[in-house]
């Protein structure tokens, strides 16, 4: 009977090892390297995060940080597949696998975030926000308690319709809500009169604004609604994907912090590996040390990051600075040492 069990217990194990060894990727960031391409979700309907351009490609902070993704995680910013999703798809997407990863203008928060809540796991922000309201320049509403029993545009299954609510039921206001799928329902709604006002971020108001046909006739108020953190997200409890993504955008961060941009970053290399004496330098780039490996990455992944897109506030400059289409201020998206938001912890 004891040499039967032995039997037993041992083809168990040989058929455990077996499961083990063929189950496939631990990590999507497995997944993604095996692919050599990795799928990004996106809005691609506004302007200056993520916009589909005429000619079928796709521009914006949102869309830089997925080419940053990509240039680290399989070596070029080209190898991105695009999924354009609404608010209401973009959680289930990232549950079936239809997207490795999103960027997409999406608020970090405790129910997101939460195990119990969506079971997602944010990358550091890449752009401080809050919700507004936008108005007809003409209309005489300066303040949200203007808006008492009139109407405001808002989409729906996102924090702005819940948000929207808590500010009118905080002071006892009855509103009445449009509620739409995605941005542009919210913009033809608004434009067409069927709302007094439509809310949003800051941000989306401000991009969605600089497509109408004269800008200058709204205005976004100067209340704000809330605070809207916005971050890259993955699915819950994959610590590989997750700390990879993680620190990219750190990198992005300390780059601008160190001055190292797209035009430099050879010349910094160069400097890096001539002088052992700069730990610092030579850990970050990849020189020395073996930081990427910690995260599943190849060690120069942040030369390839600032080749494919610049640093932090490169990316900002490009789609969101003054001669963008879109110029919003930096504002708390400043680096921490110029009054903002932004900081990376130590790359050691």
């Amino acid at each position: 009977m004891r040499s039967f069990l032995a039997g037993l217990i041992g083809a168990s194990m040989l058929l455990t090892g077996c499961t083990t060894k063929n189950e496939g990727p631990k990590s999507r960031l497995d997944l993604i390297k095996q692919r050599n391409e990795m799928v990004c979700g996106v809005s691609g309907k506004i302007p200056g995060f993520s916009f589909l351009k005429s000619n079928g490609t796709y521009k914006g902070i949102d869309v830089d940080i997925c080419k940053a993704f990509a240039a680290a995680f399989v070596g070029s910013p080209s190898k991105v597949q695009y999924r354009t999703l609404t608010a209401a798809e973009r959680f289930t997407a990232i549950r079936t696998g239809e997207i490795d990863l999103l960027s997409r203008n999406t608020t970090f928060n405790l129910s997101r975030d939460s195990i119990n809540g969506n079971s997602l796991t944010f990358a550091p922000v890449i752009f401080h926000d809050g919700q507004g309201l936008l108005v007809k320049k003409n209309s005489g509403i300066t303040s949200i308690k203007d808006l008492a029993g009139q109407a405001v545009c808002v989409g729906s299954g996102t924090t702005t319709e819940q948000n929207i609510n808590d500010a009118f039921e905080a002071i006892s206001l009855p509103y009445t809500p449009i509620k739409y799928q995605d941005l542009n329902q919210v913009v033809a709604g608004y434009l067409q009169g069927r709302c007094a006002a439509m809310t949003s971020d800051r941000s989306q108001l401000a991009a969605a604004r600089s497509g109408f046909k004269n800008p200058k006739n709204h205005i976004i108020l100067q209340e704000t609604l809330s605070k809207e953190p916005l971050a890259p997200a993955s699915i819950g409890g994959d610590q590989k994907l997750s700390d990879a993504m993680r620190w990219v955008i750190f990198s992005l961060i300390t780059a601008e912090e160190k001055g190292i941009t797209k035009d430099n970053i050879n010349k910094k290399v160069e400097i890096a590996q001539n002088n052992p004496q700069l730990k610092q330098l030579r850990r970050f780039l990849g020189v020395e040390g073996d930081l990427g490996e910690k995260i599943g990455l190849d060690n120069d992944f942040v030369i390839r990051v600032i080749n494919a897109t610049g640093n932090y506030g490169e990316i900002y400059n490009r789609h969101l600075g003054p001669n963008s289409d879109v110029p919003i201020p930096r504002g708390l998206n400043k680096l921490y040492t110029q009054g903002g938001l932004h900081i990376s912890p130590p790359f050691n």
